[in-house]
């Protein structure tokens, strides 16, 4: 189940440097986070040379097709890798919010990729409920931001 979770500027910041860094220390060709519906929420290196959109989609349909996780009694693989000759994408779940894909090739390794992925990952985990807990907490002004004028009045008649 997919879950829309709002990000507030504060948080897609840390989300972009938190890439960056892990662009770096990966030595990756270049890093995306995506919703798992299928949209960027933020991007690290040489993103200008893939089509995003189509890698979004595709990546979250990827990670979203459990398919073959039922067919062996898993909920869903939370880590997948596509291997090429030059290319290869590593795809992991954050936090079952979104989708961590990075593309590396010979310059990096398969154990660096994953070593700082799984360093990275418990950060946006924490960008995630750091951004969870303001929705939730702005969604009381919400509310409060409905009455009718008539409820506004009552409440201050005394």
């Amino acid at each position: 189940m997919t879950v829309d979770l709002p990000l507030y500027e504060e948080e897609l910041k840390l989300l972009q440097d938190n890439l960056h860094k892990l662009h770096v220390d990966a030595n990756a060709k270049a890093v995306f986070l995506f919703s798992k519906n299928g949209q960027q929420l933020a991007a690290a290196g040489d993103v200008e040379r893939f089509d995003t959109t189509s890698l979004a989609s595709l990546t979250a349909g990827s990670v979203t097709a459990d398919g073959l996780a039922k067919l062996i009694s898993e909920r869903q693989f939370s880590t997948l890798l596509h291997e090429g000759q030059q290319d290869h994408v590593h795809l992991s779940v954050v936090a079952n919010d979104a989708i961590l894909a990075i593309i590396f090739d010979t310059r990096s390794s398969l154990g660096l990729v994953r070593t700082r992925a799984n360093r990275i990952n418990g950060e946006l985990v924490k960008i995630f409920a750091t951004s969870r807990q303001k929705s939730d907490a702005g969604t009381g002004a919400a509310e409060v931001a409905e009455l009718t004028d008539d409820e506004i009045k009552a409440l201050f008649a005394a």
